[in-house]
Formats: C-alpha cells, sequence, structure tokens
C-alpha cells in the first residue's frame, strides 16, 4: 500500500470579455483590489466554486454585489442570493460569500439560519 499524496487540481480559468483566459482566483483579487469594501469569499465558497465549477466571471460578481447592497439596505444580515446558475450564501454586514450551491445541488435544497433571499 503507498501513501496518498496531494490531490493535483488543474487551475480552471473563466474567459473574459476579449477572450482573454482569468482564473477565478485572479478575477476576484482584481474586484477586490477596485473596492476596499468589496464582496470577499471565504475559503469554503471558493473550494465549493472550483469543486462544482461555478461560473463566477465579473458579470457573476457584479450581480452578487448588488443583491448584497440590496439585501444591506433592507438590514438582512445572511442571505441567500440566487443566480441563473448558482445560489450563495452571504454574510450581508461582513460582505463575504459563505458558500456556493451549483443549479444541480439546489434540487430539494432547505436552507436554513438565513433571513433573506435576493434574486438577483
Amino acid at each position: 500500500m503507498e501513501p496518498v499524496g496531494p490531490i493535483q487540481t488543474e487551475r480552471r480559468t473563466l474567459e473574459a470579455p476579449g477572450g482573454a483566459q482569468t482564473s477565478f482566483a485572479d478575477a476576484l483579487r482584481r474586484a477586490q483590489q477596485a473596492s476596499p469594501a468589496a464582496l470577499r469569499f471565504s475559503a469554503h465558497a471558493q473550494t465549493r466554486i472550483l469543486a462544482r465549477e461555478i461560473p463566477v466571471g465579473p458579470a457573476e460578481l457584479q450581480r452578487i454585489e448588488g443583491a448584497v447592497q440590496r439585501a444591506a439596505a433592507r438590514g438582512a444580515r445572511e442571505s441567500l442570493v440566487l443566480l441563473d446558475q448558482a445560489a450563495f450564501i452571504v454574510s450581508v454586514p461582513n460582505r463575504t460569500v459563505i458558500t456556493a450551491v451549483d443549479k444541480e445541488n439546489l434540487k430539494d435544497s432547505v436552507f436554513t439560519s438565513i433571513d433573506s433571499a435576493v434574486i438577483a
């Protein structure tokens, strides 16, 4: 029996407008640098996004950000943000995406400990 080594993962990239390739991490880093109060992603959320191949590009980031702003305006604390292909649980005061669920895993799901839902 041989010891189990680290899992090799490929670096996934997103195609930005104009055909340029960018990784999720690069797109996230640029978005966070653009605004000091930018949306953040927990390590768990980043892992889920990569593992489930959830599309998160600049357009999706903008939609999530808008949803968080609308939720904050209503006093929400933990919000479910629904996009076309995924759902995100967001800590509104911390502006942090806690977890992400792809469309396939949304079926028959129950979300608890949230106080709002935003369809973006």
